[in-house]
């Protein structure tokens, strides 16, 4: 059980970090909304943004398979991506196979499949 409640407080606060993110963009600081997405992929997801940027998809996917976060934190993961989409074409190519990849390792391995995932998988392949 008390993993359990530090796993929820860990997601309720990332949600709330990722709404500044989309506030800063909103607001067009677009330098601090990378900084401090850069920041949390790394500290709270431990993803280098490196790993994250790679043209080589291989290293996210070795990252993926050699990580050990819940399936909560993976699905975490795939909201802060999810809101990267659409920012340049470039981006789009990066995040979008990498979104796949978690949502499969989320179906796969940790059996969690919803409605919300299928949605972006949908949205996901005009990005491919």
């Amino acid at each position: 059980m008390y993993r359990k409640d530090l796993i929820t407080a860990e997601i309720e606060r990332l949600a709330q970090v990722l709404a500044r993110i989309m506030g800063l963009k909103l607001e067009g600081d677009l330098v601090k909304a990378n900084e401090l997405f850069n920041e949390t992929i790394e500290n709270s997801f431990k993803l280098s943004p490196f790993i994250l940027e790679d043209s080589d998809i291989s290293a996210f996917e070795n990252w993926l398979n050699e990580t050990d976060l819940p399936a909560e934190k993976l699905d975490s993961l795939s909201e802060f991506l999810y809101y990267e989409l659409g920012i340049s074409p470039q981006r789009n190519a990066l995040i979008a196979p990498r979104l796949n990849l978690i949502y499969k390792v989320l179906a796969e391995k940790h059996k969690i499949v919803h409605l919300v995932n299928f949605h972006r998988q949908e949205i996901i392949q005009q990005y491919l």
